[in-house]
């Protein structure tokens, strides 16, 4: 990581100078949606920061909608129009957080998704297998939680 290159020191932590920098690599295409970034450890070796800054890197990303994780394969490059030189969050993302904030329930629950057509658009449908993918890979984490205790209890010795 290069320093700041200003006389004012950049104060702010240094998991954001690492969700900077891979948020300008992921823009300018070095890594292409579908594309798998690097593992927290080539992260730590490359920011020079330690596993949880790393991790704290990877959530802005993953908060903003650039990245998903799933859980033992890593963090994948959303889709996202990568022609698009100052990227924000996608409106669904800015949508559920606002509503998450709010204590609503995320927009996609109910009926009246949006205030569109009943026609989904691509967008629409990505978002909604995207969160279907979380929620499935979620409920597959339990089942394996639940196997392995299954396992743990038939291995105990009966009395």
């Amino acid at each position: 990581m290069t320093p700041a290159s200003s006389a004012k020191p950049d104060r702010r932590p240094p998991y954001q100078h690492a969700a900077d920098e891979l948020r300008r690599e992921i823009k300018a295409g070095r890594y292409k949606p579908g594309d798998q970034l690097p593992p927290y450890r080539e992260l730590q070796e490359r920011f020079g920061v330690a596993n949880m800054t790393a991790r704290s890197a990877l959530n802005v990303l993953r908060e903003e909608g650039l990245i998903y994780t799933i859980q033992g394969r890593g963090s994948f490059v959303a889709d996202y129009d990568g022609t698009d030189a100052d990227y924000t969050p996608p409106a669904w993302f800015l949508g559920n957080k606002a509503q998450a904030d709010r204590g609503a329930e995320p927009a996609g629950k109910g009926k009246a998704d949006s205030p569109k057509s009943a026609d989904p658009t691509l967008s629409d449908m990505l978002t909604a297998l995207r969160e279907e993918i979380r929620a499935l890979s979620a409920e597959q984490q339990e089942l394996r939680q639940e196997v392995e205790a299954l396992k743990k209890a038939r291995q105990r010795p009966r009395s």
